[in-house]
């Protein structure tokens, strides 16, 4: 991220999630903010995590498979960054996502 010296007053804020899947995944967030200004309000927030027991147990508890619990997590996770896709794109991350996750149970 970049803030030019004429962005007097501004703020900012970066937020980074990050949901691990299995043992062998990391994450690591390495914030970059170039600021050309000493008159700004910047902050930076990464959160990382693992679906929890509570969630896919309140999942199954509505009636969803542990598997379809996974899914929904997974899949309310990434929305946002489907959202943003074009159709086409959308539709095939949705696919591959699919084909990644069936029989996977966390």
């Amino acid at each position: 991220m970049k803030i030019g010296k004429n962005a007097e007053n501004s703020t900012s804020s970066v937020s980074c999630d990050a949901l691990i899947l299995d043992s062998e995944s990391k994450s690591s967030t390495f914030p970059a903010i170039e600021t050309k200004n000493d008159k700004i309000s910047v902050a930076h927030e990464a959160r990382v995590g693992k679906i929890g027991d509570k969630e896919i147990f309140y999942l199954q508890s509505r009636g969803y498979s542990e598997e379809e619990a996974v899914r929904l997590i997974v899949n309310g996770f990434i929305n946002p960054i489907v959202k943003a896709l074009p159709l086409e794109y959308a539709l095939e991350l949705n696919k591959l996502i699919d084909m990644e996750m069936d029989g996977a149970v966390m």
